[in-house]
């Protein structure tokens, strides 16, 4: 770790990197390696398409459902949270491994979903709330990308042992065994351990009467966003055509997560930088380009800048809007941040289910992709020309 640091400063990062690998474990195992995993079960006929879209709908409405049952959750029950939920998970993970009967896979991706939601809520609170430590958010929430990044390169390692989809899922699980083994001891320090950062909320109640207005038009535009990016999330190595199988597919999966580890912080820089209404528009304008590039052709070259566009997009809409969403709360009578989630979630379930449906009439994902693509353009379309406070 560098003889520079200190002894304060090195437990700060230790720390960080704690809830993050419950990130780690939870969303980039738990929730966004069944993408990885998903185009092996279906050449094994483990599950058809529709099962498969069914699986990732069912995990993100267990991922809708999880939030919502974590709204009222206390700091002082993260640390306990965070081990379970991520013990859960990896379970969850090992299970896929004995089962194969699709509903039964589906009820998994849904229990798996679910536990999502709650790492990503439980470590959250236990870094930032629970251990006082705010300056680390940036390595915590680059968990999600460097989970898919690492989950991504196994699976791409059980495709070169040649092993199945049953036997990947068990290594995702070994994996992510390690990665919590690596974090418990972290994850039990008690909180006066750290020196508390006295914590200054930085946006302003929005106040006007334009400001429930907004409030609707952000929340539009998150739903908007949510399925905007998902068909892209849940079946990107699917759009490497089979024109090109000297690269495994499941790398263009890991580099999606490697250009989205760095990217909350980047894109905090820039919201202080352009500010709120152009770092928002230019983010679901660079979003909406790597959704739609694969639909122009199927080569290497655009399904990688698919991958590293919308890695590097999507989890930056969410770091400029719901900050935006907790200034404008104040202006409306219910959960401003519950209904952008719940919008987010709705998009996020309906994806799969439309790209199903229209796969089924085009025998291709580009219908697919166009309608993520222009949700994507309309979003930006509203926020772009939102009234000036």
């Amino acid at each position: 770790m560098g003889w520079w640091m200190n002894n304060q400063s090195r437990q700060a990062l230790w720390l960080a990197l704690a809830g993050s690998i419950v990130l780690m474990i939870g969303m980039g195992y738990g929730r966004f390696a069944f993408t990885g995993v998903l185009p092996l079960m279906l050449n094994e006929g483990l599950l058809t398409l529709h099962e498969g879209n069914l699986a990732a709908s069912a995990n993100y409405a267990g991922y809708l459902v999880g939030v919502l049952l974590l709204a009222r959750v206390q700091p002082g029950a993260a640390t306990r949270l965070s081990i379970i939920s991520a013990g859960l998970t990896i379970a969850s993970l090992a299970l896929l491994a004995w089962v194969s009967s699709p509903w039964t896979i589906i009820t998994l991706r849904a229990v798996a979903g679910a536990l999502s939601a709650i790492t990503l809520i439980a470590g959250s609170l236990w870094l930032l709330e629970h251990m006082g430590h705010h300056h680390g958010a940036p390595l915590l929430y680059a968990g999600v990308g460097l989970g898919i990044f690492i989950s991504a390169e196994g699976i791409a390692l059980g495709h070169a042992l040649n092993l199945t989809s049953q036997q990947i899922w068990l290594l995702c699980a070994l994996c992510a065994g390690l990665l919590l083994a690596l974090a418990i001891r972290w994850l039990l320090t008690p909180p006066a351990a750290l020196v508390r950062v006295s914590h200054v909320e930085t946006s302003l109640p929005a106040s006007g009467s334009d400001t429930r207005h907004a409030a609707w038009r952000l929340l539009m535009v998150y739903g908007l966003a949510g399925f905007g990016y998902i068909i892209t999330a849940t079946y990107l190595p699917l759009f490497l055509s089979g024109s090109l199988q000297s690269v495994d597919p499941v790398h263009l999966w890991a580099l999606f997560g490697l250009a989205a580890a760095p990217s909350c912080l980047i894109w905090h820089k820039l919201v202080l930088k352009w500010g709120y209404r152009q770092a928002l528009t230019r983010n679901l304008l660079v979003q909406a380009l790597g959704v739609i590039l694969p639909a122009c052709s199927a080569s290497l070259l655009f399904c990688v800048l698919s991958a590293l566009l919308v890695g590097f997009t999507f989890m930056g809409t969410v770091t400029i809007a719901l900050p935006k969403a907790k200034s404008l709360s104040h202006q409306v009578s219910f959960n401003m941040i519950a209904a952008m989630t719940a919008l987010y979630g709705v998009g996020q379930i309906a994806g799969p289910l439309i790209a199903g449906a229209l796969y089924q009439i085009a025998a291709s994902f580009n219908p697919a992709l166009y309608a993520a693509a222009l949700a994507l353009l309309i979003a930006a379309g509203l926020v772009f020309t939102e009234r000036q406070a």
